[in-house]
């Protein structure tokens, strides 16, 4: 099996080091997928600058976090499942559906089911959701842009969670206990 550096701040230097400090300074903790992809920062800083731009989309934070769950879900990475689930709660998602999403349980919110589904389509299907998929998503209230943006959200999900798949990291107990 190959083996991956868990690096940290007190374990690294120049770019890498200030990089992970950042980090660690912004969420009061360092994530261990980010400990783990320190192994190529520039890998560390496209992940960052991805997700400043979903920050910039038209779906709401909850949504953002709904479709991130849904991919992670779908992705079978379980980081980012225990991740998405505690920021959603976070940033106010509907429980009902962060829970059902991790269990892969059916979801009631009509639009959050939808946007799951969606999210879970592009990814199983690899962009190539059919017209009755696609068609289901708009129906439900989402826009032809918000297609776009559910692959932007795909491709950031793609890096951490095949990142996570290499590197196997433990959720980290403050992400344990924000569920």
């Amino acid at each position: 099996m190959v083996g991956f550096t868990y690096y940290t701040p007190e374990n690294t230097s120049g770019q890498t080091k200030e990089l992970l400090a950042s980090i660690q300074k912004n969420y009061g903790f360092l994530p261990g997928l980010f400990a783990y992809m320190a192994e190529s920062p520039v890998t560390v800083e496209a992940y960052l600058a991805l997700n400043d731009l979903v920050a910039k989309t038209s779906l709401s934070p909850a949504q953002q976090q709904v479709a991130f769950l849904a991919v992670s879900v779908e992705n079978g990475c379980s980081f980012c499942t225990v991740a998405h689930r505690a920021v959603g709660k976070m940033k106010k998602a509907n429980a009902q559906t962060l829970a059902a999403l991790s269990a892969h349980e059916k979801v009631n919110d009509p639009q959050d089911a939808a946007l799951a589904a969606f999210a879970q389509s592009v990814t199983k299907n690899r962009g190539r959701s059919s017209e009755d998929e696609t068609q289901a998503f708009l129906d439900a209230g989402f826009t032809k842009q918000q297609i776009f943006e559910i692959i932007l959200i795909v491709a950031i999900k793609t890096i951490s969670n095949y990142s996570n798949h290499f590197t196997k990291p433990e959720p980290n107990k403050e992400l344990l206990g924000m569920l």
